[in-house]
């Protein structure tokens, strides 16, 4: 049995307004960064799975898919390496 490292990347689709990027870009310009501009804040998640890769990867789909993200408003993509 092998180990993995998984890790996912959650963003709002670029058509859902993000608010909390809003309040960071406007903190930005505040603190002279006014050339910042289309800042969107997401999730970073890290998982350790334990299995055969075609079967964590499987496991790690459905885990994005259905439990971290929203797929209505959410992108997701995973990474996974060999721990």
């Amino acid at each position: 049995m092998s180990t993995y490292k998984a890790k996912v990347f959650v963003t709002l689709k670029p058509s859902i307004l993000d608010p909390q990027g809003r309040t960071v870009e406007r903190a930005l310009s505040h603190l002279e960064h006014g050339n910042v501009s289309g800042v969107r804040v997401g999730k970073y998640i890290e998982l350790t799975l334990h299995g055969r890769r075609e079967d964590v990867e499987a496991q790690l789909k459905d885990i994005t898919e259905n439990v971290l993200s929203n797929p209505v408003m959410e992108d997701a993509r995973w990474e996974l390496e060999g721990a």
